[in-house]
């Protein structure tokens, strides 16, 4: 089994930074590509941001370009280091992770448990 954990969450205020973390676990062969996605509240859950484990791209939603930055300081961990934070950021933000497992050929998605991020006006 694999498990993805994140931490980091919390509430700041508009201006404010957060950093996230994710470290997965487990029965893995390789991990592909990990990042973040996020939902708000009566919306759909959204990329804000993700990186390739081969190459280091990176990929950024729009709306979180310039202000967060996903990155990976060892195999297993992937971060999200958020500045300038908006309230329009508010949201439960999820770690993915694209994961062969030891006892399977093709990858899976993996997702954490979530965090809330709450970012006051």
């Amino acid at each position: 089994q694999v498990q993805l954990v994140e931490s980091g969450g919390g509430w700041v205020q508009y201006g404010g930074s957060l950093r996230l973390s994710c470290a997965a676990s487990g029965s893995i062969r390789r991990i592909i590509a990990m990042g973040w996605y996020r939902q708000a509240p009566g919306k759909q859950r959204e990329l804000v941001a993700y990186i390739n484990s081969d190459s280091g791209t990176t990929i950024y939603a729009d709306s979180v370009k310039g202000r967060f930055t996903v990155s990976r300081d060892n195999p297993n961990t992937v971060y999200l280091q958020m500045n300038r934070l908006e309230p329009e950021d508010t949201a439960v933000y999820y770690c993915n992770a694209r994961i062969q497992q030891l006892s399977t050929i093709s990858p899976n998605n993996y997702w954490g448990q979530g965090t809330q991020v709450t970012v006051s006006s």
